[in-house]
């Protein structure tokens, strides 16, 4: 019976879900006649305030927000809290540094992925299509992490088998994705969205209560964090620094993961080229920050806190949220408060899904079509993305069925692969004029190559996760490249930098 009420709450939120992606599938076919790809791949340019920074909040958060950082802060205390803490920038960041240029751009150049903004700026397809293989290669790894993170907590707080709980998360989030495109996933990243939010406030309040109010919580973690110390068992709750746990080094390479470099993930900054207005950016970037830091530090501060109810875990700290869920919650609470983590599972996976499509249709296929002068057909080019789509979904499920060890690994370090390969052609194609196809191309691939060796050989420079030289390395052969290689021409000049092209004639 327990198990009935728990799943109940979660299937009516899935038959929500996919009766969203139907509506908003029937209402966008008349525009999809016209345009296929521009409506399907970013929602028509058409996305307001709210929903903008609602599905950007729901793409950055993911089933780690609330499995494995929260997990980690109830082992490590408050310290992960302040470090986590660093996530608040990501919108701000994203939505002020690209968004307007971005959009602006996009218009001009009638783009509609992120690769078309690279291919307009540094006129070289060698650089697009090597940053689509990028896309779709971290992008599928990263989806194989989400699918088994979700099937995860299913099995954990749900009690049902592993496998049925990644096919029935997996069916609904394709299906969405597939038949409504982006504004599909945009309009259900809200959904989402509001979904954590909810499933947070109701874990807060079974914590609080479970352990006798916040004053109760607060004295068990002091008696914790001294007994940690007193016998070494583990850090002190209370420290900033979680008793020299978190270093200095370890601050500036989180700051750069998931603060500053953000701005290189290209499945958060396509969403530039989908408002539909000035006041709606500045209405998403006020949002997204308050909500992006409402639940990352919640998130995590939950963690610590359950450390007063739940004082041990049998095996990884990535089972406290569904230990606390399944074994400390009413079974409809419950089921209501699981959709949370599903939620972050399924918009991650639906934003990765739609801009890994792009990249094969949009990025690799069309312009393959424009550049040999062949008609491009809307028709074919809709039937196209359902396929690839659907594809690239059922590619990740199957892998996730039966993960390799290696998966974990490369879902790892995929987001700061992606931020290395796109930060620095973002950042410095907007706001540099001199850059350009060589040092696009040198940089990327050389910053890559140097992130990837360190990261497989566990070399830490002076205590610093790889990002760092990753990224440092990235700028300097990026700034050599283009210093070196043939300057841009004065067509790009008038599209990215109009002012400075009048003042150079």
């Amino acid at each position: 019976m327990d198990l009935l009420l728990r799943l109940l709450p979660v299937i009516i939120f899935f038959a929500f879900l996919i009766i969203l992606g139907f509506y908003i599938q029937n209402h966008s076919s008349d525009s999809r006649a016209e345009n296929y790809s521009k409506d399907y791949f970013i929602g028509g340019r058409s996305l307001g305030g709210f929903v903008l920074a609602m599905t950007l909040v729901a793409t950055y958060s993911s089933v780690s927000s609330f499995l494995s950082g929260p997990g980690v802060a109830w082992k490590r205390g408050f310290g992960w809290v302040y470090l986590a803490s660093i996530q608040i920038v990501a919108a701000f960041l994203i939505l002020g540094i690209l968004g307007k240029k971005m959009a602006v751009v996009g218009r001009k150049t009638d783009s509609v992925t992120v690769i078309d903004i690279i291919r307009q700026r540094y006129q070289s397809n060698s650089m697009a299509v090597f940053s689509a293989v990028v896309i779709i290669v971290f992008f599928t790894t990263q989806m194989v992490g989400q699918f088994i993170g979700g099937a995860q907590i299913f099995s954990a707080a749900i009690g049902i088998n592993y496998k049925i709980g990644l096919l029935l998360f997996a069916v609904v989030v394709i299906f969405y994705t597939t038949i409504g495109g982006f504004k599909a996933v945009a309009i259900t990243d809200t959904a989402c969205a509001i979904a954590m939010i909810f499933g947070m406030i109701s874990l807060a309040v079974a914590i609080i209560l479970k352990g006798g109010g916040i004053q109760n919580v607060m004295a068990t973690l002091t008696t914790v964090a001294a007994d940690n110390t007193a016998s070494g068992a583990g850090p002190d709750l209370m420290n900033p620094t979680a008793s020299g746990l978190i270093s200095v080094p370890a601050l500036i390479s989180y700051w750069l993961l998931v603060g500053v470099c953000t701005i290189g993930l290209p499945q958060s900054s396509v969403r530039c080229l989908s408002y539909k207005d000035s006041k709606s950016v500045h209405l998403a970037m006020i949002i997204g920050t308050v909500v992006v830091g409402a639940m990352m530090i919640g998130m995590h501060l939950l963690g610590v806190l359950s450390r007063a109810i739940l004082p041990s875990v049998t095996g990884s700290t990535d089972t406290v949220i569904p230990t606390l869920i399944a074994h400390y919650m009413n079974p409809v609470i419950s089921g209501i408060t699981i959709a949370g983590p599903l939620a972050a599972t399924m918009s991650t996976i639906s934003s990765l899904l739609i801009s890994g499509s792009s990249a094969i249709v949009k990025d690799l296929y069309i312009y393959s079509k424009q550049s040999k002068k062949e008609e491009v057909i809307q028709k074919k080019v809709g039937r196209i993305s359902l396929v690839v789509t659907a594809v690239m979904g059922i590619l990740a499920v199957l892998i996730a069925i039966r993960p390799p060890a290696i998966i974990f690994f490369i879902n790892m370090f995929a987001f700061g692969g992606l931020e290395v390969v796109f930060f620095w052609p973002f950042v410095l194609g907007f706001f540099w004029k001199k850059a350009n196809e060589t040092g696009a191309l040198l940089g990327s691939v050389g910053g890559l190559a140097v992130y990837c060796i360190l990261t497989k050989l566990g070399v830490q420079i002076f205590g610093l996760s790889s990002i760092v030289p990753g990224i440092v390395c990235s700028l300097l052969l990026f700034i050599i490249g283009s210093l070196w290689g043939k300057p841009n021409d004065y067509k790009v000049m008038q599209v990215f930098f109009p002012e400075r092209a009048v003042k150079d004639m």
